[in-house]
């Protein structure tokens, strides 16, 4: 045989490259599946609370039918006020809890009254349904102790978030995982 003539491929060595070659290809997968999880799980979605501006696309753009952004009360904050901006709509008729004078329309703010003439409002986040309304009451009639932030519990952590796409604010970036939450008026964002 001439050294520039192939000997043709046996059965056998077809299967073996063959195999060799899926094991390969095989190995070169899992390693980028597995990178990819690793950079994933270091940094996750989250709102700068600085830097929202109460659009409303949290609630209508997350990809879960509940969103994943719920409203979080600074109660050291807080004022306490009888007249809550992110309670009470701006033109309540009476400072009362009924439907059509609170400002949130899932109705996910309570309000307790403490003593005169001091409430607690507490956010029941099964209700809450990220659309800021609440968050931009506080901010424009009170002392801003309401706010945004991404709950992890129930984010997918999609890797192109239709919110942050739509964040009219850019409020939308993504922190490192072993400090997930942004808090109002925090340094260094």
């Amino acid at each position: 045989m001439k050294p520039d003539e192939k000997q043709p491929v046996s059965r056998r060595d077809f299967f073996r490259d063959g195999l060799r070659g899926l094991a390969a290809l095989g190995v070169a997968t899992l390693s980028g599946l597995l990178m990819h999880r690793s950079v994933s799980r270091r940094t996750v979605w989250q709102i700068d609370p600085d830097k929202c501006v109460q659009c409303g696309r949290c609630a209508t753009d997350c990809v879960l039918d509940v969103s994943a952004v719920k409203c979080v009360h600074a109660y050291d904050v807080c004022g306490y006020c009888e007249l809550c901006g992110g309670y009470s709509k701006p033109d309540a008729h009476r400072l009362d809890t009924a439907a059509e004078n609170q400002l949130c329309p899932s109705g996910a703010i309570r309000r307790q009254f403490i003593e005169d003439p001091y409430f607690e409002y507490t956010i029941d986040e099964a209700k809450c349904i990220g659309c800021g309304k609440c968050v931009k009451g506080c901010g424009s009639f009170g002392n801003g102790s309401l706010y945004l932030q991404v709950r992890h519990d129930r984010c997918l952590q999609c890797n192109d978030c239709a919110i942050a796409r739509n964040c009219a604010g850019e409020a939308f970036r993504r922190v490192p995982a072993d400090r997930p939450y942004l808090l109002k008026g925090e340094q260094g964002l």
